[in-house]
């Protein structure tokens, strides 16, 4: 009984460290705002939003096709883990010494540092959730990942205080510098948790296949039999399409509210809040596809509001709903593809979902086009009927809890 309440602890401690470390890059309130400090367009917010993850689109098939014969992982994610610190800190580095008196060298570091944190992930991705599905079983596996994601959203609630006064008491660009290289350090706390876990040798593995357009041909061939793989994708991808304005809500705001770092920093903690407190409620429902609809639920309601109300209390509570509403997405689909897999094909079906949903990471790109055309009020309208779908589709997804 110890020995997985020790790695539910060092679970929940990685969780906590990681989101200290990345909510400095928050795609709703920082990032966009020191790409626009140093003259990047909305385009060019929107693209370095989708880089955030979207990187990680391009290997997570390829890291299946070696990760589907290997009995262990982590010796492969200590390298993904060595990655995403170098490529984190490297940013803070750039910015600190070089970003005030070459603005474009700042903005190729964020986007060369970004899409190496994020390519390293697509390898990570399958790694680390096989290690979570041999650690936890799937009974106990709902309730750990919302444990870990209260822990997350604790640490993102101190890390948005701390980015909140870093920027009040630190003139830009120095402040971003400072917040990065710093949140790397402590996300190095973060993934030495989590590299301790004893990781189960795995017994059923399955032999690679000599070529690897033989097993992207057999990876397509058990998505058309999966009905039921299917339809969850469809789902998850539909439901990234409140990122169609999440990285524009804080520009928007900055026209109606004045934004301080203290502003910033209290708009993070109301996201992370949201998500931190929601997993209290995701931890004892029992049903996946619940949790899903009411997710796509706050994500309409908190799109809504911005359009009934510019007030900055309603700024507070739209990012409070965000925040409840990813962390139980998140959950909810995380949990069921690991369900869904059979184990000895775990590892394909977690990147079949990874990457073909991973599309929707790039939907900011989109919002970017049609805030320039058409204003903010016509992108929220977008976002809303986008979700409304998801909603829609995601009552005929098959029950998987």
């Amino acid at each position: 009984m110890k020995k997985p309440l020790s790695s539910n602890k060092k679970y929940a401690i990685h969780g906590f460290f990681i989101s200290v470390a990345t909510t400095i890059a928050e795609p709703s309130t920082i990032l966009p705002l020191m790409v626009s400090f140093f003259g990047g367009s909305h385009l060019l917010i929107g693209f370095f939003t989708s880089l955030i993850k979207g990187g990680s689109i391009l290997v997570q098939l390829f890291a299946a096709f070696y990760a589907q014969s290997y009995p262990r992982m982590m010796p492969y994610l200590h390298r993904v883990f060595a990655a995403r610190f170098l490529s984190w800190f490297g940013i803070g580095f750039v910015i600190f010494f070089f970003g005030e008196k070459h603005p474009n060298v700042a903005l190729a570091s964020i986007g060369i540092g970004l899409f190496i944190f994020s390519f390293a992930a697509g390898f990570g991705t399958v790694y680390f959730n096989e290690v979570v599905a041999k650690v936890f079983s799937h009974k106990v596996r709902g309730r750990v990942i919302a444990n870990r994601q209260f822990f997350m959203g604790l640490g993102s609630i101190i890390s948005g205080g701390i980015a909140g006064v870093v920027m009040s008491v630190t003139k830009a660009p120095d402040s971003y510098g400072m917040l990065y290289m710093l949140s790397a350090l402590l996300m190095l706390l973060g993934i030495y948790a989590f590299a301790t876990i004893p990781e189960p040798i795995k017994e059923q593995v399955t032999q690679k296949e000599e070529k690897f357009r033989h097993f992207l041909n057999n990876s397509f061939k058990i998505l058309k039999n999966d009905d039921a793989l299917q339809k969850q994708i469809i789902v998850y991808l539909i439901s990234y399409t409140y990122l169609l304005s999440l990285p524009f809500i804080v520009l928007d705001a900055k026209n109606h509210i004045a934004l301080s770092g203290f502003v910033i920093g209290g708009l993070i903690t109301a996201q992370m809040a949201g998500g931190m407190l929601s997993n209290i409620l995701w931890g004892y429902l029992s049903s996946n596809r619940l949790i899903v609809w009411i997710g796509f639920g706050l994500h309409a309601s908190a799109i809504l509001l911005l359009l009934l109300s510019k007030r900055a209390e309603i700024y507070f509570v739209v990012f409070f709903l965000i925040g409840a509403a990813m962390d139980g997405l998140r959950l909810a689909f995380s949990n069921m593809i690991l369900i869904l897999a059979p184990q000895h094909q775990r590892p394909v079906y977690i990147a079949l979902q990874s990457n073909l949903t991973s599309i929707g990471l790039f939907f900011p790109i989109l919002g970017a086009l049609i805030v320039d055309n058409f204003g903010y009020n016509v992108l929220y309208s977008v976002t809303i009927v986008s979700l409304a779908i998801g909603f829609l589709f995601s009552l005929k997804m098959e029950r998987c809890s």
